[in-house]
């Protein structure tokens, strides 16, 4: 009679606990139909008291700025919201930044050379006739191109500026990009602006002429033109953040720490498209826009030590905030440390491009938070043009700068696909490797003397000691390497290539044209201590987190064929 009783008493508790939980359910399903009606994201702020809170919410939501009161904005899916209420933190909701302002100027038919102060934003279509009116006004100096549609069938349109933009030359590539947040939206008409200046004073300005004669300029003034016009092509009202599909592309990217997929996501068309222009350049530097504070952040995003060129990196960075503040009124560009600051330090995200640019390319990629305001107001993009132009020109310029040269065969001088390493100075896949089919290398590096090892497959690696770099200067080094086997004929071309080896992360890439089929990794003593399959997409992340720091033999199987490299892992 009493196991009954009890049970009687336990299918009731059963019953009210399953009533209450789906009457929560009720109450937070109502909630999130009411806050994402006819919208993809929302806008909010919340108090945390640990910092060790905000690393665990910057993984299911989308921060966009801290406080020193660790007072946080941040964006949110449908999704990421309901994960985010199951902590339990109040809440404000706010109005979208993209709803401040109700009118802004719109411009339908533009003419290039009829603008003067460029006090408008452009509607798509405009946006599209610019582009492809820089390329034709000035067709030896500029090729406009898409790399990409979006979901919305936008083009990601780039515009490539050289004094011969057709022909590979002995030049670094330079990348600017804006606005993959769309409704960050000041980047976007400046570096509409920044296209017109360079190719407007090419003939009368000796320094832009320099700049343009000896860098491979690009320049994406839109990133995520889905966001942007969100309402419609006609308007940047009701811009939203993320893509057509609801995701932060700032969070979409392999992560040297949380791996290929950080934020639970597919990598997005514009993701890809990106990923696939990294993959087929060799971006020396790079600069990714945003708004919502005034400052520059550096490496790194996602994890807690600095870079291994930090202190470059400082100096870049405090030269763009001092130029800004120089040329603007006070309490511009003053957020953080006086303008600047590490990632980690700020706020730490995974899957940034930031972060995948620097580490997984090579490149040095910094995130420009131009203006406090995500959608300035149209009258106002004049001055920010005037406080940050100078900045432009003098970040882009230090690609220039550092130690550069060519590597070649000392046989047959071709070009070599050689790995240039500074000794006892890199970490984090800071070195860099030549790009062909020049051969040509650029290593941005704070000044001092640098002892530096060039190598490549089959060659004897050669170092040279001393060698002196100065800020602002160029230290040119053509480097010849001798074939270690030149009796048995030549070297086999590379089949796979690995970003970066040594590792020393959780992750590496491999990159093979012929498409990644099976990769398998064995101990020194031949054990098998990895093993995957993959679809034969011409790139593969592995994991390697359970691996110990040593040395190992990685065979890819690419195609039909088999590839052999040694790996070390570095912990």
């Amino acid at each position: 009679m009493k196991k009954k009783k009890l049970t009687a008493v336990l299918l009731s508790l059963f019953l009210i606990v399953n009533i209450a939980y789906s009457q929560v359910n009720t109450e937070i399903s109502q909630q999130l139909d009411e806050y994402f009606n006819n919208r993809k994201e929302v806008y909010f702020d919340f108090q945390v008291d640990h910092f060790n809170q905000i690393e665990i919410l910057s993984k299911i939501i989308s921060i966009d700025n801290i406080n020193n009161q660790n007072r946080i904005t941040a964006y949110a899916n449908r999704e990421e919201f309901k994960k985010f209420l199951s902590f339990g933190l109040d809440y404000n909701m706010l109005k979208h930044p993209s709803f401040l302002i109700e009118d802004p100027v719109m411009l339908d038919k533009v003419n290039i050379r009829a603008i003067e102060d460029w006090d408008f934003y452009p509607t798509y279509e405009a946006y599209v006739d610019m582009m492809y009116q820089f390329a034709s006004d000035y067709p030896d100096l500029c090729q406009v191109f898409s790399i990409g549609n979006t979901y919305e069938e936008h083009e990601l349109l780039m515009a490539k500026i050289s004094d011969n933009v057709g022909v590979s030359e002995n030049e670094p590539q330079f990348l600017y990009t804006s606005t993959m947040h769309g409704n960050e939206t000041a980047g976007y008409v400046l570096m509409l602006r920044l296209i017109d200046y360079l190719l407007d004073n090419y003939d009368n300005n000796p320094r832009i002429a320099n700049m343009v004669n000896e860098i491979e300029i690009w320049i994406n003034p839109l990133a995520n033109p889905d966001g942007t016009y969100a309402s419609g092509n006609n308007t940047v009202y009701g811009a939203t953040r993320y893509n057509a599909h609801g995701v932060d592309l700032n969070r979409n990217y392999p992560d040297p720490e949380d791996g290929p997929h950080p934020d639970g996501n597919e990598w997005q068309l514009e993701t890809l498209a990106f990923m696939d222009l990294a993959e087929n350049n060799n971006f020396v530097m790079s600069c990714n826009i945003h708004s919502g504070a005034e400052l520059a952040n550096y490496p790194w995003d996602t994890w807690p030590q600095l870079a291994a060129d930090d202190d470059w990196w400082v100096y870049v960075c405090r030269e763009y905030a001092d130029t800004a503040q120089a040329n603007s009124p006070p309490g511009y560009f003053t957020d953080e440390n006086y303008g600047i600051t590490n990632g980690y330090a700020w706020y730490t995200i995974a899957g940034g491009r930031q972060d995948n640019m620097t580490y997984f390319h090579q490149g040095r990629e910094f995130t420009l938070e131009i203006s406090d305001d995500f959608i300035l107001p149209p009258n106002q993009l004049p001055d920010y043009w005037n406080y940050n132009y100078r900045s432009f020109l003098n970040y882009m310029e230090q690609v220039l700068f550092g130690i550069r040269g060519i590597v070649t065969d000392s046989n047959t001088s071709e070009p070599l696909n050689a790995e240039i390493y500074i000794l006892d100075h890199e970490e984090d896949s800071s070195w860099v490797y030549t790009s062909l089919p020049i051969g040509n290398y650029n290593r941005v590096i704070y000044e001092g003397a640098y002892d530096v090892r060039y190598s490549a497959p089959g060659y004897i690696s050669k170092i040279i000691e001393d060698v002196i770099a100065d800020n602002k200067s160029t230290t040119v080094l053509d480097v010849e390497l001798v074939y270690q086997f030149s009796n048995i004929g030549e070297p086999e071309p590379i089949q796979i290539r690995i970003f970066p080896n040594p590792v020393t992360s959780n992750y590496f890439k491999i990159k093979a044209e012929d498409g990644v089929k099976e990769v398998r990794i064995y101990n020194l003593s031949g054990a098998l201590v990895y093993m995957n399959q993959f679809p034969g997409d011409p790139r593969a992340y592995i994991d390697v987190s359970t691996l110990s720091a040593g040395s190992y033999i990685l065979h890819v199987m690419t195609g039909n064929k088999l590839s052999t490299q040694k790996i070390e892992i570095i912990r």
